[in-house]
């Protein structure tokens, strides 16, 4: 089930980063993060997972429940999480939700907007809201830019942030499907973004990935920044532990650096390389298994 590998891989990394969530890469190096930490940050239990699984959960149920894409119930699905703590595994309610995504739930659920006129489409609305949260496409085979496009648009409908849920999509499908190298699932998949973008003056954005000139990383929340963090940290090592430490060790926006990483390593190198007593600290592990293999029967008919 190959659905386990990246979504157990994402989730790990989410756990991994939450404690340490918003320390600077000086104070990690101080006391780097080597394994399952507890409270910190947010002051949750080890293996507290934050709004970046609670999100992708959600989204994998909607798809189950619908047997399809349905935006308004998708954003149902958030407003569940986001008003009465469904998909978390904490001691609280949800701890952790970003500026774009809290607007973009309020226009849905209190405004009245319709799913897909919900999401913010400004400048600055270039988070990593949308995409920690669409790994579960990449299941889908048939799955086109444009509805990647809109799940991303649900609260994060800059053409930007689209842009970079599209590629993020693109390698995770490559790692899917072909057997390359890490540096020919990321460059093969910026081809393949470069020529259906090629008129979109917002590939500028993403010149660094496309040119592989990452040694400057920045572990902030602008989602091209953590593009740049999650494809150098591939790149720079051989194994998913290493990737995901360097992930979270780089600080910042540490959860979801480490989450959309442990994805893409957790596919490339397979459930069985993700340490089990990570994997075992992870409250709620079960239901997570069993939700993998309802929407593995569901995403490969769609």
């Amino acid at each position: 089930m190959k659905i386990k590998d990246g979504i157990i891989g994402f989730i790990v990394g989410d756990a991994l980063g939450v404690p340490v969530e918003f320390e600077s890469r000086n104070e990690l190096q101080k006391n780097p993060v080597v394994s399952m930490r507890e409270y910190g940050t947010y002051n949750q239990p080890k293996g507290t997972w934050s709004d970046d699984t609670s999100m992708t959960l959600a989204t994998m149920t909607s798809i189950i429940n619908k047997k399809a894409i349905d935006y308004e119930d998708i954003m149902d699905e958030f407003c569940r999480w986001n008003n009465y703590g469904e998909y978390t595994n904490s001691q609280s309610k949800q701890f952790d939700i970003g500026i774009t995504t809290s607007i973009a739930l309020s226009n849905y659920d209190e405004e009245g907007m319709s799913a897909l006129k919900s999401g913010c489409d400004g400048d600055r609305s270039n988070g990593n809201g949308s995409l920690m949260r669409v790994l579960p496409l990449a299941y889908i085979k048939n799955i086109d830019y444009e509805t990647i496009e809109n799940i991303s648009s649900l609260t994060h409908a800059h053409e930007r942030s689209k842009i970079a849920c599209v590629l993020y999509v693109e390698i995770a499908k490559s790692m899917l499907e072909n057997d390359l190298t890490i540096p020919e699932h990321v460059f093969n998949s910026c081809d393949k973004i470069k020529e259906y973008y090629r008129d979109c003056d917002e590939l500028i954005h993403f010149q660094r990935i496309f040119d592989n000139e990452l040694d400057d990383i920045n572990g902030k929340g602008y989602v091209v920044y953590t593009l740049e963090c999650v494809i150098h940290c591939l790149l720079t090592t051989d194994n998913y532990k290493d990737a995901v430490l360097k992930a979270v060790n780089i600080g910042e926006d540490t959860d979801t650096n480490a989450a959309i990483c442990g994805g893409l390593a957790g596919i490339y190198y397979g459930y069985s390389s993700i340490p089990i007593d990570w994997i075992n600290s992870i409250n709620k592990i079960d239901e997570v298994h069993s939700l993998c293999e309802k929407y593995d029967k569901v995403s490969c008919n769609l």
